[in-house]
């Protein structure tokens, strides 16, 4: 089956970095577009990220220039670094994959284009 598999996620100090892993199986990386979303308690989900299978990247406002997607071909990885952190950016984070060719060139942030998504991890950012 295709699966997304996301971990790192912990408790961090506001200031801090926090590096979060995901893995897929049943399927390589390269042929999907693979973003994180991420959900706060109370609220709807939230797109932060994207790469297109044609490698461009997005991010929303709200994460730009702190948080940094990277991929491991070889493992068939996508990481999310985060740096920067706010006590706002606690949420449940969530590693998603699309496969529809409309998101090839130019991907976005709207969740319902992505039809694989990861159990998701939780990251706290407190004092």
């Amino acid at each position: 089956q295709l699966r997304l598999v996301e971990s790192g996620g912990g408790l961090v100090q506001p200031g801090g970095s926090l590096r979060l892993s995901c893995t897929a199986s049943g399927f390589h990386l390269r042929h999907y577009t693979i973003g994180w979303f991420r959900q706060a308690a109370g609220k709807e989900r939230e797109g932060i990220s994207c790469i297109s299978s044609s490698g461009r990247f997005k991010y929303a406002d709200s994460v730009k220039g702190r948080f940094t997607m990277s991929r491991d071909r070889d493992k068939n990885m996508e990481y999310l670094q985060m740096s920067s952190l706010k006590p706002e950016d606690t949420a449940v984070y969530y590693c998603v994959a699309s496969s529809y060719r409309k998101m090839d060139n130019e991907c976005d942030l709207w969740s319902n284009n992505y039809d694989n998504w990861g159990q998701g991890t939780q990251v706290t950012v407190s004092s």
